[in-house]
């Protein structure tokens, strides 16, 4: 039994199916079965990409059942959410590792093939259990793979929007920070990556203009509501910041001390209408306290007294 073949092993089990022979297909379906020790049934399972097919309808069926017992278990209240598919990317890891490592066929019957498929449906896992991490090496064993133009289109298509996507959510929490750090995106990339809703807010941090960074954020805020996509709204307030800055800065042109009351007039004409001067000056004295600007307040004469030189350090200093 030990040197049983393909054909003869696949005849048996036609027999046993035939016969409805539970215990002999049992006894065959069993990888403690002695035909699993075949050097020539291993020889052949282990050429070429014959198995490809099968492998892909497997992998589907096990990220679509992977979904649905996660949402009984939440349902249930059992488990925490993405436990099943993160079980489900395991396996599917392993499939993927065995086709990357595949190193004896020659590249027309390669399991390498069967690569992107896998690594597509890895991508809809870690997006939705928020694992964007873990597509890296996915994306850097494609990118080093000899046949990375060479895969379906369909296959091709999926991949690259995923990438594509991959880079917009990373976006999407990069701009804001960088902005804080004084690095300002060009419209050019907020158009190639769709992220117009930034176009906006970066106008009204370069023209000081607080109150087009309201109206902007009030629009963004009534869009997305409780959304995850919140973060927008959330991430991109501290921006404020940067735009107090360019306020005070334009103010104090050609002077290095400025009435309080003066700022107090530049952000109700913004239509900020509830602020008054001791607002502006808790303003004033964070910016201070954080190192934005190199000054006092004269709280008795109401104020700010900057120094005359670099007055305003280059927020890319704070790195």
């Amino acid at each position: 039994m030990a040197h049983m073949g393909l054909e003869k092993y696949l005849d048996q089990v036609k027999k046993g199916l035939v016969s409805k022979s539970g215990d002999i297909l049992a006894e065959l379906f069993s990888f403690r079965h002695p035909h699993i020790a075949s050097p020539r049934l291993q020889s052949y399972l282990g050429c070429g990409q014959w198995a490809l097919p099968l492998m892909n309808v497997v992998t589907l069926d096990l990220r679509l059942f992977a979904m649905q017992a996660d949402k009984q278990q939440v349902r249930k209240g059992l488990g925490k959410p993405g436990e099943m598919l993160e079980k489900a990317a395991e396996v599917m890891m392993g499939c993927f590792r065995v086709c990357a490592s595949d190193s004896r066929s020659s590249l027309e019957v390669s399991k390498k093939w069967g690569m992107l498929a896998l690594v597509n449906h890895l991508f809809k896992i870690y997006f939705k259990i928020n694992k964007l991490h873990l597509c890296k090496p996915l994306i850097r064993a494609i990118d080093s793979a000899p046949i990375k133009d060479q895969f379906k289109l369909a296959h091709l298509v999926t991949y690259r929007y995923f990438v594509g996507r991959k880079a917009i959510a990373i976006l999407i929490y990069l701009i804001p920070v960088k902005m804080l750090l004084g690095y300002i995106p060009k419209e050019d990339l907020l158009f190639k990556y769709n992220l117009n809703q930034f176009v906006d807010v970066v106008k009204s941090v370069r023209m000081g203009n607080l109150a087009l960074l309201n109206e902007t954020l009030e629009r963004e805020q009534e869009i997305y509501g409780c959304h995850k996509r919140e973060f927008r709204y959330r991430s991109c307030k501290p921006t404020e910041m940067i735009v107090f800055i360019c306020i005070l800065r334009a103010l104090l042109l050609k002077t290095h001390q400025l009435s309080l009351g003066a700022f107090v007039v530049a952000l109700r004409a913004m239509q900020v209408e509830d602020i008054d001067v001791t607002e502006v000056e808790c303003i004033v004295a964070n910016l201070i306290y954080m190192g934005y600007i190199k000054g006092y307040i004269s709280h008795q004469h109401q104020k700010l007294v900057v120094s005359k030189q670099n007055p305003f350090p280059a927020l890319t200093s704070f790195l």
